[in-house]
């Protein structure tokens, strides 16, 4: 059962082409703007020509369905505010090709998905996680964006369409194929990775208040700076981690928020956001314990108050041991010697999928580990061969 790499190739490049940047190949379609509800529309239609069933759940996961009991296969189709046209696409595209190809040649039923809100404007994996009862649809109506806005009136925009939610029961599996986001297959020159495990991610904002002030009368040994205790939060971060932490463990600093944001005035509130991921649960709940102990000993040094938001995050999550199997008999059959197994370091709509169904991923090589940026790329080769493995290990 041959693959049809140019019908496969030509989706994904016509699928890049809604909410194109104009820059390289990038893409900026993030979660319930115009061009992710036109991406929808267009899965959509490839759906029913496909022989699936299009169906939008109540936020706006689409699903292409087979009429009967089958393997699920995806990812999701929006984007980072500056995005790359393979990061969560490719998995789609695969399963629509996958979808077509099984019952062109009257294999076994495959369904198809792009979760949505994968990249979190409103959360983390919002679409997938409400899906697998993680997060309840009433605390995920509650979220709010960067910009103030709610997401029970954002998935409004797709209400007229929406359905009710999929009965996971109707899946044997899930598979998900990805670009791997990092360096490693790229560096070692292979084909694919079979992931192991799904790091686990906290994310949370703090906030420093210190004491708005003029900038030109407040002498430097006086002022309560918002700022300044966010740098010396940061410094000592990494110095307090060095002992806990392994070479695979990150943290991130984002979101940065100075308020007033006035070049002549003492800044009296910095808000900013703290991601940490790692494999081990211990070791994240130990980097919790540093983050919040050192940030309210800088506040507290400098006659200030910090504030937590409330925790975001999943916890490491192994993928299926059978699936992995499959993967690496068919990685071997169609790349001999040139796959790997695989940690990903990224967040996945696999986690939450595999609370509900044996759950499994594929990795593609990423060109030079970039993405979430508008230089993100890979081989077609790789993608083609990607495709291939998933070809094998399903429809063989």
């Amino acid at each position: 059962m041959n693959i049809n790499s140019k019908r496969f190739l030509s989706d994904l490049h016509e699928l890049r082409t809604i909410g194109a940047a104009g820059v390289g190949k990038g893409v900026i379609r993030p979660a319930y703007s115009k061009a992710d509800i036109s991406a929808r529309n267009w899965l959509a239609d490839k759906f029913a020509q496909a022989g699936l069933t299009p169906h939008y759940d109540p936020v706006g996961n689409l699903f292409g369905l087979a009429q009967e009991s089958s393997i699920l296969i995806g990812s999701h189709s929006d984007t980072q505010p500056q995005g790359g046209w393979l990061d969560g696409a490719l998995g789609v595209i695969c399963g629509l090709e996958l979808a077509r190809l099984s019952r062109e040649n009257n294999g076994p039923a495959i369904s198809v998905v792009s979760f949505q809100d994968e990249e979190g404007r409103f959360g983390v994996t919002t679409g997938s996680a409400i899906w697998a009862d993680i997060l309840s649809l009433e605390e995920a109506d509650n979220l709010i964006d960067k910009d103030g806005l709610q997401f029970s009136n954002e998935r409004k925009k797709i209400s007229k369409n929406s359905l009710d939610f999929v009965n996971p029961n109707r899946f044997t599996g899930f598979i998900e194929c990805h670009i791997e986001q990092g360096p490693w297959l790229y560096e070692a020159n292979h084909t694919v990775g079979i992931v192991t495990d799904i790091v686990g991610i906290r994310d949370m904002r703090i906030t420093f208040n210190g004491q708005q002030n003029h900038a030109g009368t407040t002498p430097m040994h006086r002022r309560i700076d918002a700022y300044q205790l966010m740098l010396s939060f940061s410094q000592l971060i990494n110095d307090r981690f060095r002992n806990v932490v392994t070479p695979s463990t990150v943290w991130t600093t984002g979101h940065v928020r100075i308020e007033p944001d006035a070049h002549s005035i003492v800044p009296g509130k910095c808000t900013f956001s703290m991601q940490w991921r790692d494999g081990d649960d211990q070791r994240l709940d130990k980097m919790e314990n540093i983050i919040r102990s050192t940030a309210l000993e800088v506040a507290d040094r400098d006659g200030a108050s910090v504030d937590f938001s409330k925790m975001h995050g999943l916890k490491p999550v192994q993928m299926d041991q059978s699936l992995q199997d499959i993967l690496r008999n068919a990685a071997e059959n169609a790349c001999p010697n040139r796959w790997r197994n695989i940690q990903s370091g990224a967040l996945h709509d696999a986690a939450n999928v595999a609370k509900l169904m044996p759950a499994a991923m594929l990795f593609v090589p990423s060109i030079e580990g970039i993405s979430h940026d508008f230089s993100e790329d890979t081989n077609e080769q790789d993608l083609i061969d990607g495709l291939t493995v998933l070809a094998k290990a399903i429809l063989n």
